[in-house]
Parts: structure tokens; sequence; C-alpha cells
């Protein structure tokens, strides 16, 4: 049975956050160079002063910074949250990834991360996974994730991280992307405490237009069907395995670390989440599964106008510090 908790955020706030994220661009006609230029100026946005009134402040007690991570092949960025207080002692991980397909950066979650850092305590290592476009698909994004994984528990000492106490959370795109992520460390016998996934993507096949809440909830202020359709078509390139991105559609989900799933009810994408918890639950795995009514997709990213936020940021330490007690 899911529980229900949360404070109602009301749509109206959510429309703030889409008119102050510059309005609806004609997503099915947008040229190369017109995403582009989108992101670019969508991800300067959230990454502005001006948006903490919507994104919300980060805790005072947490220090943020940049970081470079050499991965195969490439240099990724990664945004570290950790306690300002030395805490004398290897700390749990909590490997995050940002939500936005072809938009998005781990800035828009510094209020989030820097309360999981102070609040826990731990390190939050975010990552600044490849954003999708006509030459960058999903799978792209999904090894950013893994291979960020896989170089901080095999590198512990370099981020003060326990890698025996280490925990994933994505949001949108990004629990899609932990969601695999916790699958293949399972694969690689890396061990892992949690999982945390906060209004996931689990399904990019065709299915992913045929659930009731994408119908319901298509005008969603924060995540409509015409972006969906553009985010599909970016996800799965002519050739992709669509069933390979989508942890819905994994094979085995046995022997997975206990989960949190979040699900704000007005969201496109809810009925996925809900979907994935079911999938959790009769593979064996441990799960709670909490609605949070009248909120709409990307809300833990607006504590500054849907209260409903902290709810979740609570329920999120309760979870996490249960799951990384010795």
């Amino acid at each position: 049975m899911r529980e229900n908790t949360g404070t109602r955020g009301p749509q109206a706030a959510e429309a703030t956050r889409g008119q102050a994220l510059g309005g609806d661009p004609d997503w099915a006609a947008m040229s190369d160079e017109e995403l582009d230029a989108f992101r670019t100026k969508e991800n300067a946005r959230r990454s502005s002063p001006a948006m903490r009134a919507i994104t919300g402040e980060p805790h005072p007690d947490a220090a943020i910074a940049w970081e470079q991570v050499a991965l195969p092949g490439r240099d990724l960025p990664v945004r570290v949250y950790r306690p300002s207080a030395d805490q004398g002692r290897d700390l749990p991980l909590v490997l995050h990834v940002h939500g936005g397909g072809f938009v998005g950066t781990a800035v828009q979650c510094d209020w989030i991360n820097s309360h999981m850092a102070a609040g826990l305590p731990a390190v939050v290592v975010s990552v600044e996974h490849r954003l999708l476009a006509r030459d960058v698909g999903l799978e792209a994004a999904a090894e950013d994730g893994w291979d960020v994984l896989d170089h901080v528990v095999r590198n512990p000492a370099r981020f003060g991280v326990d890698p025996a106490r280490t925990v994933l959370m994505g949001e949108s795109t990004g629990g899609l992307i932990s969601a695999l992520a916790a699958v293949r460390a399972r694969e690689a016998r890396i061990p892992l405490r949690a999982q945390v996934l906060v209004n996931p993507v689990t399904d990019v096949t065709e299915s992913l237009f045929d659930y009731p809440s994408m119908t319901r909830y298509a005008d969603s202020p924060t995540l409509s069907l015409p972006q969906m359709r553009l985010f599909r078509r970016l996800a799965v390139p002519p050739g992709a395995d669509a069933r390979a991105l989508s942890p819905l559609h994994a094979g085995d989900l046995a022997g997975l670390p206990p989960a949190l799933v979040l699900v704000p009810t007005e969201d496109p994408i809810a009925d996925q989440g809900r979907r994935y918890a079911e999938r959790l639950r009769e593979a064996g795995t441990a799960v709670r599964a909490v609605e949070y009514p009248g909120t709409g997709h990307a809300f833990l990213s607006m504590p500054g106008v849907v209260p409903a936020a902290e709810t979740a940021r609570d329920d999120i330490l309760h979870f996490l510090r249960d799951a990384l007690a010795d």
C-alpha cells in the first residue's frame, strides 16, 4: 500500500517557476541551434542568484565546490557538497544525479544536496552528466552516472568517503540514471545501502505515452507532453535499445538496495514511478513509495514555492539516516 504524505503545492506556484524558466518554446520545431541556445540560456538562469527564490538557499553549514573527475575518454564536472564542520572521519557518500534531459544542471539541486550534506552528514557528489542533443543520447548520460559512481567508490580517499556507506539518488532523468546504476552496481559487486528516486523516469519505450498520468497531466506547467516527445526523440536515437535504457524493463530487479520512491501526484510520469516501485517490491526489494498530493514534476527543486519540498526533504533524510546507520 502506498503512503500519501506531504503538503499540497499549488499549481500556480509551479506555473510561476515555469514562467521564470523562460516560457514554452515550440518543442516540436526546435532546431539543433535553438536547442543549444535554449539550454545555455536556461542553465544560466537556473544557476543565477535570482532563482534562489524558487530553488531555495543552500544550507549554511554545507560547503559547495565544482571538481573535475577524469573518466575514460573525458573529464566530467561534479558538484561536491560537504559539511562545513570537520567531521574527522570518512563520511557516507551520496551519489546524486540531477534531473533534466536536454537541459539541467546540478546547481538547481543545491538546496536538497546541501541539506543532505549537512543533515546526514555526508559527502554528496552530483554528476553534471552530458545532456541530450541530436548526437548525444541517453546512453551517454547513463554512462556518466555509472562512471562517476565507479570512480568515486574506487578513489574514496580523494573524496573523504566510506565506500561501504554509499547511496544513490536521482531526480527525473537522474532517477532513471540512478536506477540503471543500481542494477549495474549489483553486477559489479559494488555495495549500496539505498537508492532514492524522485519523480523518476523509468520507461523510455514507446509505451511511456500510454500511462494514464501522461494523458491526465499532459499540460503540466513543469513537464508537458511536447517536452516528453522531444525528450524521447533525443534519448533514444535510431538504433538505440529503449528497453535497455528503461529500468522498468530490466529483466531482473532482485538483490537491489532498499528504495525510497517519491511521486508527485500531478506529474505526467507519476505512473512510471508507481509502477517501478511495484516492480521492485515484486522482486523482493524493500520499497517505501511516498506520494505528495497536489504537487507536480520537479517539486523537490522548488522549495521556495512548493512547501511539500520540505516534507520530501525530511522524508529523504529520515530514510537515509536509517539506511546509513552502522
